[in-house]
């Protein structure tokens, strides 16, 4: 298990210095943080794999900013392990009420960190299936990056297949413009709400000649649902 990201958030100079270290040998790549708005510039810009936090901040502290994490939606799902020299079991407990995946206690090597990493990134990070999403006789093939309505291959864009994409993957939710813009176009993009009516429009011109378009349900002052009900 390789390249995945590392949010390490430590105070401490030192520690991060050796955390880092450790994390490129095993082929890890690690970004550094200071403190909570340091974290916080590093998160808007690209999502972590997993976020290594370290208890003892300056400013906020690690259990107050992992619950924060848990609370908001685009971070609620986001690993977290807590490094602290707190190693009462009150505190462990109170860490994993947070929502902490794991808590390593100072001082801890390297390699056992390495390894608590790794497990958990395995439970909750599971490898991409290859099987391909299919709602109503509509198919789509991720590794082939194709979709087909009854045998027949559909004709969309880059932009249009993602959104499909997201859509299959979990229908009978409504998502709002605001929710799209994060979960398929990314945070930082810098695109407008509207962006999205003009790709569900073309997604929708796409799947019209099969019948399809129907599954792409606007749900009015919410959003939009992908559902095979009417």
């Amino acid at each position: 298990m390789t390249g995945n990201d590392i949010l390490l958030v430590e105070d401490e100079p030192a520690i991060r210095e050796m955390v880092g270290f450790a994390l490129g040998r095993a082929g890890l790549e690690v970004r550094e943080a200071a403190d909570v708005s340091e974290a916080q510039s590093l998160l808007a810009e690209r999502l972590p794999d997993l976020v290594l936090l370290d208890w003892m901040l300056p400013g906020v502290s690690g259990i107050d900013y992992a619950r924060r994490l848990k609370r908001e939606e685009y971070t609620r799902d986001l690993p977290i392990i807590m490094l602290t020299a707190r190693g009462d079991e009150n505190d462990k407990v109170g860490g994993l009420d947070a929502g902490v995946d794991d808590y390593v206690t100072k001082p801890f090597s390297p390699r056992e960190l390495v390894a608590r990493i790794k497990a958990v990134l395995r439970r909750t990070k599971p490898e991409p299936t290859e099987q391909p999403l299919s709602v109503a006789g509509l198919v789509l093939n991720s590794s082939s990056h194709r979709v087909t309505a009854d045998g027949t291959e559909l004709e969309m864009g880059p932009t249009e297949f993602r959104l499909l994409q997201f859509f299959m993957g979990h229908p009978e939710r409504v998502y709002s413009r605001e929710q799209l813009l994060d979960r398929v176009w990314g945070r930082n993009a810098y695109v407008e709400e509207r962006t999205v009516d003009v790709h569900i429009l073309r997604l929708r011109k796409a799947l019209t000649p099969y019948g399809y378009d129907r599954l792409v349900q606007t749900v009015r002052g919410a959003g939009y649902r992908f559902s095979a009900r009417d």
